[in-house]
């Protein structure tokens, strides 16, 4: 995917530099933003933590069963 505007920034070097210091995210030292899934590495903030589990639904719901957890509905 190309954005329209992207090769005028791409062109020299110090609009470059600019672009990357001004669009670059924030260094997040605690928060939603921090914790990724152990097992995929996805950070969307939907992230199962109970008993220290750190991985993202999708993948909860795949390996739920073989992690013990037994569904009653």
């Amino acid at each position: 995917m190309k954005l329209p505007g992207i090769k005028k920034i791409l062109v020299s070097k110090t609009r470059r530099k600019k672009f990357i210091r001004n669009n670059s995210t924030k260094k997040r030292a605690f928060g939603k933003a921090l914790k990724t899934c152990t097992r995929c590495g996805r950070g969307k903030g939907s992230n199962v933590g109970r008993y220290n589990l750190n991985i993202c639904r999708r993948c909860f719901r795949e390996k739920a069963t073989e992690l013990g957890f037994v569904k009653y509905r």
